[in-house]
């Protein structure tokens, strides 16, 4: 168990205390559950970081760390969806998509092509933590500026569907065609 290992293992423990915090009635818990997504999407930049840095990457945690992140960030939205705080359908889409991507990573990986992050890939989870942590923070705390959580819904949405089609361009055509 390496350093970058150990921090993908925090973030999923950390999924759970996220649920809690979130669901119970209490004074502050946004900022308590603003605290603990914080430092759990923390840990998916620096497990990334000392993986490269320390030179510990590891088959274990290529695979981990991603799930990981996929764990944390549906928790968050569904707990955001029984909260009222986004709508249904926008979660639906937005977790169908991992889904789907990570269901055709793991076809692409059974035939040898390895498929890792693209920018837009990157890019969507950074818009996802940012609008999460808007919509966790709430209008209460953040006012005026929480109509800027809706317009990161939205961005979530596009980039969402526009790095699954990505995905799909480039690699379907190959994975097809080693199918054959």
């Amino acid at each position: 168990m390496n350093i970058p290992n150990s921090l993908t293992g925090l973030r999923i423990l950390s999924i759970p205390i996220l649920i809690a915090v979130l669901l119970s009635q209490f004074k502050g818990k946004e900022i308590v559950a603003f605290a603990v997504f914080f430092l759990a999407a923390l840990t998916d930049m620096l497990d990334g970081f000392f993986a490269r840095r320390k030179k510990q990457t590891s088959l274990f945690g290529q695979l981990l760390d991603p799930l990981a992140d996929k764990l944390l960030i549906t928790a968050a939205f569904i707990c955001l969806v029984e909260l009222g705080a986004v709508s249904a359908w926008m979660v639906i889409i937005i977790i169908g998509r991992e889904i789907a991507v990570t269901g055709f990573r793991a076809i692409t990986s059974s035939k040898g092509i390895n498929i890792s992050a693209s920018p837009l890939g990157k890019i969507k989870m950074i818009l996802e933590t940012i609008t999460i942590s808007f919509l966790i923070l709430g209008e209460n705390i953040l006012g005026s500026y929480y109509f800027l959580s809706r317009v990161g819904l939205w961005l979530v949405i596009a980039v969402a569907v526009i790095s699954a089609a990505e995905y799909y361009i480039r690699f379907g055509s190959v994975v097809l065609s080693k199918s054959s």
